[in-house]
């Protein structure tokens, strides 16, 4: 009986060390998970205050008069905090060149941008699930539209714009982001679309759905994230563009980023009104991009199949 007794002691003095290896091997594991993921915050907490830094600048540079400006860096508000103030908005304001070219931005952003996202779904969708003679060929030659610069085609549009008098208008400009937006939108749209699942198409059109409704009940929710990042790509394109403005754009009124370029070659000392108009110009796209970074990030076919 006392052998019989001992034994399962013995068992149990000999299993005692060997489960508690793994445990505290597990809990070493968790620990440097976690330490892992806190550095990995930290680091990416340091990256977005380091992204951020130049517009934080800005901003305080657009609060401080000229002469602070000229006599030292915009960090010195940390030191003198009186030297903030609004006086340059003010001016901004009164200058009616800064404030037109801002209306005149949004009148050429936002319909490119329109322009994309409408006609790109359409085509997207079509090439993706539409059967219709020569249809690879066509997204080929869509693809082969990527690789043709801007530069090439200035002085063409040029020639042809002035021919039919959309040289130096807002529509010239207007068409001109379209067109040249076009492609990379059809090409991100097709392929996105194209990875929605047959059987849910098949499925609604059982259900008696049609072209039209496919597109707009399933497809559309379906590729709401690829449209939001194709229109943030777009806006951002549009409204930061210089080149194609400066060209195009009429000269009575233009974007901002032309407005401000001028105001720099014809008044070289009016920081007042560049350093708030430079800010709005930055501040603007910023909004728009964290307006829509949920949709930005948000996976397209999560829970669309169960």
């Amino acid at each position: 009986m006392s052998s019989a007794a001992t034994r399962p002691r013995a068992r149990t003095e000999v299993s005692a060390p060997l489960g508690g290896a793994p445990a505290a091997r597990s809990l070493a594991a968790r620990a440097a998970a976690r330490a892992a993921g806190g550095a990995v915050r930290v680091f990416l907490v340091l990256a977005g205050l380091f992204w951020l830094l130049p517009t934080l600048g800005l901003l305080l540079s657009s609060l401080r008069s000229p002469s602070d400006i000229a006599a030292g860096g915009w960090w010195q508000v940390f030191t003198a905090p009186a030297q903030l103030t609004t006086e340059n908005y003010g001016h901004l304001l009164a200058n009616d060149t800064i404030t037109g070219s801002l209306l005149s931005t949004v009148l050429i952003t936002v319909p490119s941008t329109l322009l994309v996202l409408v006609i790109g779904s359409f085509a997207g969708y079509a090439f993706a699930w539409l059967d219709f003679p020569g249809r690879d060929w066509w997204f080929l030659g869509v693809v082969a539209l990527l690789v043709v610069p801007v530069q090439v085609a200035l002085v063409p549009v040029s020639k042809l714009f002035g021919a039919v008098g959309l040289f130096e208008t807002t529509l010239g400009v207007v068409l001109f982001h379209t067109a040249f937006g076009l492609p990379f939108a059809i090409f991100l749209l097709r392929n996105f679309f194209a990875e929605i699942p047959r059987e849910l198409l098949e499925a609604a059109r059982l259900d008696g759905a049609g072209e039209v409704r496919l597109f707009t009940r399933v497809v559309l929710p379906l590729g709401g994230p690829a449209i939001a990042s194709l229109g943030i790509f777009q806006f951002l394109w549009v409204w930061n563009d210089m080149l194609i403005a400066l060209i195009f754009a009429d000269a009575q009124s233009p974007p901002i980023t032309v407005a401000l370029q001028q105001q720099v070659r014809q008044f070289g000392n009016n920081v007042d009104v560049l350093a708030p108009g430079a800010f709005v110009s930055m501040v603007v796209p910023l909004v728009v991009f964290f307006a829509f970074q949920r949709q930005f990030t948000t996976g397209v076919m999560a829970g669309a199949v169960k």
